[in-house]
């Protein structure tokens, strides 16, 4: 729905995006519903949705939402080109960012352009990456584009499950979801992808990291306004643009937290909570893995790691898609008395 206002690149007002949004929204929930149940079962001969034949997927077929463009409406940027940090000057040290640095090579990611793209295809020296951003889940997940020895080229499906961005690679049509890693649908069903380290935080803070950065530039390609935010608002709204699987009412849908994957459990870090601690490093033990949380107020961040600082995979999300896709995860929170000590208020707690 704002994806496709993206697409066709309309300047409008929030108050008619809004409007849009829910018209458009039970338009495609009466048409998929329609194709999913008057299609063949899924499980043998399949559904069609937005051209890609989805036979018996990982994922329920009927939780899998058209979100409005079609396969690569949405364009991915597959040619970035990029800019040292003198030569930055559209950024601005607030901007939000992806970062990665891979073999020796720094580079960020503004969110101003991942949210009309979603995906970019690059290469770190000999290595190719894919770059993922769901604006609408607030995640962003780097990948290995290397999957079963060869590497693939990825680009938007227009499909959404738990309002999260289905991935394509070109050259199977299987279909991936970004929070799993994984592929859900078609040839290469179940392959997991390699995740690449990622930190999401803003430009000040990643170039004062990372002082010999690159950063993508404005010149993808295509031609959209990289000053003006398509998803304005939404990240203040309580509003589910689309149906998910699991709901909790604890925290504010948008609510940001880092989230954790130890050896099949999860949990949780809320920003709100995180707010509340008495100190910068949040010490965990979680299913036998000590976890220290790095929380950063100025710049809305988190870093996990080890005790020896080694970065530990986690994702920054909201917390509608957290809960979605992992509804028994386990959630820290600190309780608000002051004479406590650290030890003491700091617990997780099963869902």
């Amino acid at each position: 729905m704002a994806s496709l206002l993206i697409w066709q690149g309309e300047m409008i007002s929030q108050n008619n995006l809004n409007r849009l949004w829910l018209f458009k929204f039970k338009i495609l929930t009466l048409i998929t519903v329609f194709l999913l149940f008057s299609a063949p079962d899924s499980s043998t001969e399949g559904i069609m949705l937005n051209g890609f034949k989805i036979i018996d997927p990982l994922i329920p077929a009927y939780d899998i939402y058209p979100g409005g463009p079609p396969r690569d409406g949405i364009p991915s940027i597959d040619s970035p080109k990029f800019l040292n940090v003198k030569d930055a000057k559209f950024m601005r040290p607030s901007d939000r960012v992806l970062g990665i640095k891979l073999n020796g090579v720094a580079k960020a990611y503004p969110i101003r352009i991942l949210n009309w793209h979603e995906i970019v295809n690059d290469r770190f020296k000999e290595d190719p990456v894919v770059i993922s951003y769901c604006p609408l889940c607030g995640t962003g997940v780097a990948f290995s584009s290397i999957v079963s020895g060869s590497a693939k080229s990825f680009g938007v499906s227009g499909l959404l499950y738990n309002s999260d961005v289905l991935l394509h690679d070109r050259e199977t049509e299987s279909l991936w979801s970004q929070i799993l890693g994984k592929a859900v649908s078609g040839p290469l069903k179940g392959t997991p992808l390699k995740k690449i380290y990622l930190f999401h935080t803003t430009w000040g803070d990643w170039k004062k990291r990372h002082g010999d950065t690159l950063v993508l530039s404005t010149i993808t390609g295509f031609r959209r306004n990289y000053d003006r935010d398509p998803y304005d608002g939404y990240e203040k709204s309580k509003k589910i643009m689309f149906p998910v699987s699991n709901k909790d009412s604890r925290y504010h849908e948008k609510e940001l937290i880092i989230g954790i994957e130890v050896k099949g459990k999860h949990i949780a870090f809320p920003f709100t909570e995180m707010e509340k601690a008495s100190k910068d490093i949040i010490k965990q033990k979680f299913n036998g893995q000590d976890i220290w949380v790095s929380y950063d107020h100025s710049n809305r961040s988190a870093l996990v790691t080890d005790p020896k600082g080694n970065p530990l995979d986690s994702l920054l999300s909201y917390w509608f898609a957290w809960i979605a896709f992992f509804p028994d995860t386990e959630v820290y929170t600190v309780f608000s008395n002051p004479e406590m000590s650290l030890k003491q208020v700091c617990e997780y707690h099963p869902v």
